[in-house]
């Protein structure tokens, strides 16, 4: 049997948290989920998988709550 293998991207391998989930986190566990989310993507871009920076990265990077548009919850 043969098996195909697609690319692998930063979504095969994400947490995803729906905003009650996120609300239910403390500060440090936010930030631990942060630093987490950003080094699987740095790992994965290092080991030659091609991807734009997902936008729940870019917040994440800025320090925002994965849910926030021009500054608000969803």
């Amino acid at each position: 049997m043969e098996l195909l293998q697609e690319p692998l991207t930063f979504h095969d391998v994400a947490v995803d948290f729906t905003w009650e989930e996120w609300q239910l986190l403390d500060p440090e566990q936010k930030d631990l989920y942060r630093d987490v989310m950003l080094e699987t993507y740095s790992h994965l871009v290092s080991v030659g998988c091609e991807a734009t920076k997902p936008d729940v990265l870019s917040k994440l990077d800025h320090r925002e709550a994965p849910w926030t548009v021009a500054g608000e919850l969803l």
